[in-house]
C-alpha cells in the first residue's frame, strides 16, 4: 500500500493520521493549524503541516483577473499536482518517523475541484489518470471543514491575517458551500460551525480529530476540550526531583517575546518552541478584544519570519524563557511552566501549573507529587504579559 493511502494502517506499531483542514474564507484555518500542532506535540506526537498549494503558487505573482480561461484551467491542474507532491513529501517523512504522527493538510485534493467547472475538473482527472474516489476517499483519514465566519459570525469576518483576502460576505458563503460540497462522500467528514465562540470552535475542531482517533490517541482529553472548559493556574512551591514524576512527560524549551504594538485593544507576541535544542517551531499570536470577546489568532512562522519579527520586540518587556513540562495526571492534561534565566525579576524561581477543565474548586485533583502555594487563576499579576513587564 502506498504511503499516501489512508495511513493509520501503514504501521502496526504507531499511528500516522492524515487530516484535511478545509473551509471557507475567514473560518479560522490558520489559527486551527497552529492549535493542532501545539496540542498534539504536547501529547508527544510529531505534527507535519502540509502548506496550502494555491497560496504558494499565488504568492508568485499570479492574478486571476489577468489570466485567460485556458491559463486558469492550467493553473487549477497545477494546483492539484502541487497538492499531490506536497502531500507525498510530508507523508513520506511521517511514514519514516519514530513517533506517532499527525499530518494536517491545509486543504486537500478535492478542494481544487471547488474552483473550476465540472468539465475542467473531469479533464484534469483524465489527463492525469486520476479518479474522484481515490482522491477523496483513499487519501485521508478525516476531513475537518471550518465554516466561514460569514455564516453566523459576520461581525468577526474581518478578523483575519490573510493579506490576500478580498471576498465579500456573499462570495465567502458561496465559496464555503463549494468547499464543503467538494468533500461530500468522504466517510469521515466533520463540519465545525459557528454555534460557539471562536475558542470553542477551535476546541471542537481538535475534539473532532481526537474522537476519530479514539484509543489510538493514547490518552483521555475529553474534559480539556469541553465547551465550558476554562484555564486554571496554580503557583507551585518548588520543583521536585525528576524521579518523583511517576507519569510520562515531555519537556519543551519555550521563549516568548511581546512585540511593539500601537493598539490598546490587542497584544502581539512571538513564540519559539523546541525540544533538546532542535526541532523548533515558531508562532505569532495576536490577542484581540472584539465586542467583549477575547480572541487569540495564531499563525505559524518560518525561522526567517520569526527573526524579522523579533527585531520588533517591545523594549518595555523582558523575554520570557521557560521549560514547559507536559503530562497527564488523573485524567487531566497539565502543563508545568518552570521559568529560567534570563528572566524578569517577577519570574525568579517561579513555577506555574496550568490545565483546562470544567471542574471547579477542589473537584479538580491536582498532582500529588507537587506542593502548591495557591491558585492564581484570576490573578493578573501572573499573566505572562504582566510577568514580562519591565
Amino acid at each position: 500500500m502506498s504511503a499516501e493511502k489512508r495511513s493509520v494502517v501503514a504501521t502496526t506499531h504507531r499511528v500516522v493520521y492524515k487530516v484535511v483542514l478545509t473551509g471557507g474564507p475567514c473560518a479560522g484555518k490558520t489559527t486551527a493549524l497552529a492549535r493542532f500542532r501545539t496540542f498534539f506535540e504536547n501529547l508527544g506526537w510529531k505534527v507535519y503541516c502540509v502548506p496550502e498549494a494555491a497560496t504558494i503558487l499565488l504568492s508568485g505573482g499570479v492574478k486571476f483577473s489577468n489570466l485567460s480561461q485556458e491559463q486558469c484551467d492550467v493553473f487549477q491542474e497545477n494546483v492539484l499536482l502541487t497538492i499531490l507532491q506536497l502531500e507525498r513529501t510530508y507523508t513520506d517523512l511521517a511514514s519514516r518517523d519514530s513517533k506517532n504522527c499527525l499530518v494536517v493538510c491545509d486543504r486537500g485534493t478535492m478542494d481544487a475541484s471547488a474552483f473550476c467547472s465540472e468539465k475542467v475538473w473531469s479533464d484534469i482527472l483524465g489527463n492525469n489518470s486520476l479518479d474522484v474516489f481515490t482522491l477523496r476517499d483513499g487519501r485521508y483519514d478525516q476531513i475537518v471543514h471550518l465554516e466561514t465566519a460569514a455564516k453566523g459570525a459576520e461581525k468577526f469576518y474581518q478578523l483575519t491575517n490573510n493579506a490576500s483576502r478580498s471576498e465579500g460576505l456573499e462570495l465567502a458563503r458561496k465559496l464555503d458551500t463549494q468547499a464543503a460540497q467538494a468533500w461530500v462522500g468522504h466517510p469521515y467528514c466533520d463540519v465545525i460551525d459557528n454555534s460557539s465562540d471562536f475558542e470553542g470552535k477551535m476546541c471542537r475542531a481538535i475534539e473532532a480529530v481526537c474522537k476519530r482517533l479514539g484509543k489510538r490517541l493514547g490518552v483521555d482529553v475529553d474534559d480539556r476540550l469541553k465547551a465550558l472548559s476554562k484555564k486554571r493556574k496554580f503557583h507551585v512551591k518548588n520543583l521536585p526531583p525528576t524521579e518523583v514524576f511517576s507519569c510520562h512527560y515531555q519537556d519543551f524549551d519555550v521563549q516568548h517575546d511581546y512585540l511593539s504594538n500601537n493598539s490598546r485593544d490587542s497584544q502581539l507576541r512571538v513564540r519559539k518552541r523546541g525540544q533538546k535544542g532542535s526541532s523548533f517551531t515558531y508562532t505569532l499570536t495576536e490577542r484581540r478584544i472584539c465586542d467583549g470577546e477575547t480572541i487569540e489568532l495564531l499563525k505559524h512562522l518560518s525561522s526567517t519570519e520569526y527573526a524579522t519579527l523579533l527585531k520588533q520586540r517591545d523594549p518595555d518587556h523582558y523575554s520570557i524563557h521557560k521549560t514547559r513540562r507536559c503530562f497527564h495526571w488523573s485524567g487531566h492534561y497539565f502543563q508545568l511552566d518552570i521559568f529560567k534565566e534570563p528572566f524578569s525579576p517577577r519570574c525568579n524561581e517561579l513555577i506555574l501549573l496550568e490545565t483546562y477543565t470544567t471542574k471547579c474548586g477542589t473537584d479538580l485533583e491536582l498532582p500529588s507529587f507537587l506542593d502548591f502555594n495557591s491558585e492564581v487563576t484570576n490573578d493578573e499579576n501572573y499573566s505572562m504579559f504582566n510577568l514580562s513587564k519591565k
